[in-house]
């Protein structure tokens, strides 16, 4: 069965219904989708025009806007500086590509970072605890076992039977 990408329509009041709902949705909403990888597109409620980018670049501005920004008023100028440029076709595919292969080393180095370090600082507190201690019982072991071979074994003690002694 082909999956149908969900469509949210937005109104003249500014406002998104998500159809796959039947419910009016937050932009904050739409972030979520777009962290979930859900595919939508965000379509002009009377004309049909498709407004994903322009809802996508409203979320980002207003992420922007808050707590430490993303982008620098400098990447900000470069970006703006190619709208007109004959490489202007060539930005896009380039940016996407080149976003694609930090994902991809982030993804790498984390599960790097996993292997090594385990899920938590207690996973590796609890390895270590359990290589000290297997480390500790061979070291008991090999003790033992050199003690065993240096000293003498005492001989047998053994009574005579029906000797009385006297």
């Amino acid at each position: 069965m082909a999956q149908t990408k969900r469509v949210i329509k937005k109104y003249p009041n500014r406002r998104l219904y998500d159809t796959e709902i039947s419910s009016y949705i937050t932009l904050e909403e739409v972030r979520q989708l777009v962290l979930d990888n859900e595919d939508f597109e965000v379509r002009d409620a009377k004309s049909g025009e498709d407004l994903t980018r322009s809802v996508l670049l409203q979320i980002i501005s207003e992420h922007e806007d808050k707590g430490q920004p993303m982008l620098s008023p400098q990447l900000l100028s470069q970006i703006i500086r190619f709208y007109g440029d004959s490489l202007q076709g060539f930005m896009g595919p380039y940016l996407e590509r080149s976003l694609q292969v930090f994902l991809d080393q982030q993804t790498q180095f984390r599960s790097q970072l996993n292997n090594l370090m385990g899920q938590t600082p207690w996973n590796t507190l609890n390895d270590l605890t359990e290589r000290n201690m297997a480390a500790f019982q061979a070291m008991q072991r090999g003790l033992m076992d050199t003690a065993a071979k240096v000293m003498p074994t005492p001989p047998p003690t053994s009574t005579r039977s029906g000797k009385k002694s006297g």
